[in-house]
């Protein structure tokens, strides 16, 4: 019998669910890890909740939805699609455990797939957990169109991950992945409205930071919460920074 003719025995569905389910724990025994996406959201609302509650826009819309909610969930994404999840995929290629996990029938990509399964589980618990204090505390109600807001969430957190990959692609190790990370979520989130409206930004930033990750991500999910019309441009934006961002994380990213 030759090399060839041995049979390849690829992980099953319980060996999917045993890798997602350790990088759950890893993640969880990560308490600073957790504190920023849950945190931190929590704070935005209460610090704008008691600004903007009850303002409206010339329109009639009301300010904490249009603006002050989506800045606070995609910093949900942003903070575990950019800094959480690349941590831990440079932490395994410094520790060789990407090498090592080569040598079996697994690939390393397994790890990368099962990271970002609970990085979805993570924002999803996050911004269940601001959506639910922000109909508690301020009286917001959900989305006018529920199906289209989880769409423009589901593509933001698409685009935060792949902004992330960018990140364990280049990070040489784990404290710098932590340090690019930070770096990139607090430049995007500068220029996307995150320390203030963006109307206060210098007219060129305001533009470039509407169509970088962040800032696309903050105008198209306040649309959908109010109700208003989607601007192609956002979405175009974001899909144009997934690909461009996978494409610059697969030329660099190296297994070991």
């Amino acid at each position: 019998m030759t090399a060839a003719d041995v049979p390849v025995h690829r992980p099953g569905p319980r060996a999917w669910l045993l890798l997602i389910a350790a990088e759950a724990k890893m993640v969880a025994r990560d308490t600073s890890g957790l504190i920023v996406p849950l945190g931190l959201p929590l704070l935005i609302l209460v610090m704008n909740g008691f600004s903007y509650a009850g303002e409206t826009t010339a329109d009639g819309i009301d300010v904490f939805e249009l603006y002050v909610m989506p800045i606070a969930l995609t910093i949900v994404i942003a903070s575990v699609g950019v800094i959480n999840m690349p941590s831990f995929l440079v932490y395994y290629r410094r520790t060789k455990v990407l090498r090592r996990l080569g040598a079996t029938p697994a690939h390393p990509a397994m790890i990368l797939v099962a990271q970002m399964v609970v990085a979805a589980v993570q924002s999803i618990a996050g911004i269940a957990v601001g959506v639910a204090a922000a109909m508690l505390f301020f009286g917001v109600g959900l989305p006018t169109d529920l199906g289209l807001a989880l769409a423009v969430l589901g593509l933001a957190a698409l685009t935060m991950f792949a902004v992330g990959m960018i990140v364990a692609a280049v990070a040489p190790t784990p404290s710098s992945g932590v340090a690019f990370g930070l770096v990139g979520f607090l430049l995007l989130g500068a220029t996307g409205g995150m320390f203030g409206p963006t109307e206060n930004l210098p007219g060129p930033v305001a533009a470039v930071g509407e169509v970088l990750p962040f800032g696309a991500a903050v105008q198209a999910v306040g649309n959908a919460w109010v109700g208003l019309e989607q601007n192609p441009a956002h979405l175009l934006a974001m899909v144009a920074a997934i690909a461009v961002s996978v494409a610059i994380a697969v030329r660099f990213f190296r297994w070991e």
